[in-house]
């Protein structure tokens, strides 16, 4: 049931709350206090309730004498929202209010900063809580990014320095702010481009130089010796380097360097059928210069053959080398994978 809408009163009927501590929702507590909506009443608070506010709750309480009645406060620090296993994201009602034009816009006044800042600190801070580990924190200077860090690491601080009250202290916080595992939080701004940099280019010659052993047009493999795994016990087995010139000489190379790498693959297929078609052929006419027979057709066809073979051989050091750069270029893309 939502908050704020119209609910008659159910006195036998315990209520569970689940609401941010905004000034209309605790209004709207204490008005329901006030009309005895409820048997008993269970306050959970997404992030936590302020002072101030506690004590209008508890004022409200008191002057409807309701105080028995209001069994459970609860600070849930649940203020995020959990996307997948590795991804969160902020939770606020309007998203603007906190979106990116908000912090840049040019008219900001320094308290509406601020109001923004803490309400991005407040949502980070319950997430490191609900984590149950204290980060170390890393930021650029000089701008919000570095306003959030300063105001997170002061909240982290004053939490951790009241020990007997501290939100990352037993059983299952991991040890806390003693734990080596603690994450590390980067915090960048929305101006400086991160996720570029950690990208490799899609062409083949970057893709190249990013993941593999490249240098003056050489570029350097491990190979394995065998694919079958070593015994138990043994030790396994070496991999051996093999090395291949990239040059202006290999034409594959000279044309596809800045393609697309799905295009490379398609353009290795295209040449590997190409070879095997020329390959088919030469092994047909092999067969066909075995032809018997001394009829005038058959002289005709011997004698056509034993030329198309005969340009097949003068041809075959070229065939070669294409088979050479086939494999090349089949292996260097499965190792850039």
């Amino acid at each position: 049931i939502l908050l704020h809408s119209d609910r008659d009163p159910i006195p036998d009927v315990p209520a569970i709350y689940f609401v941010m501590p905004t000034e209309e929702n605790i209004d709207r507590i204490c008005q329901d206090l006030r009309n005895q909506l409820h048997e008993s009443y269970f306050l959970n608070f997404i992030s936590a309730i302020s002072r101030s506010k506690l004590e209008d709750v508890a004022s409200a309480a008191l002057a409807a004498n309701a105080v028995a009645q209001v069994t459970k406060v609860y600070d849930q620090y649940l203020n995020f929202i959990t996307l997948e296993d590795d991804m969160f994201t902020l939770c606020h009602q309007n998203k603007e209010l906190i979106s990116y034009h908000a912090i840049n816009r040019a008219d900001i006044q320094d308290t509406d900063m601020e109001a923004i800042m803490d309400t991005i600190v407040d949502s980070l801070f319950c997430f490191f809580v609900t984590l149950g580990a204290v980060p170390i924190i890393r930021c650029p200077r000089g701008n919000a990014a570095e306003m959030v860090a300063v105001k997170l690491d002061k909240k982290l601080r004053e939490n951790l320095r009241d020990a007997r009250n501290s939100l990352f202290t037993g059983d299952n916080m991991a040890a806390g702010q003693f734990s080596f595992q603690r994450p590390l939080f980067v915090l960048a701004d929305r101006n400086v481009d991160m996720a570029t940099p950690l990208h490799h280019t899609w062409t083949y010659q970057a893709l190249i130089h990013d993941v593999l052993d490249y240098q003056l047009n050489r570029v350097v493999m491990e190979e394995g010796l065998g694919a079958e795994p070593s015994p138990a016990g043994a030790r396994p087995k070496k991999k051996n380097r093999k090395a291949y010139d990239l040059t202006a000489a290999d034409r594959f190379w000279q044309k596809h360097k800045g393609s697309p790498f799905p295009e490379v693959a398609e353009s290795v297929q295209e040449e590997l059928d190409t070879y095997r078609a020329q390959e088919d052929e030469v092994k047909r006419l092999k067969c066909i210069m075995g032809l018997e027979g001394e009829d005038e057709g058959a002289i005709s066809m011997l004698s056509d053959n034993t030329a198309k073979l005969t340009s097949a051989m003068s041809s075959l050091p070229e065939l070669l080398e294409k088979k050479r750069l086939i494999d090349l270029h089949t292996n260097v893309p499965a190792a850039s994978q």
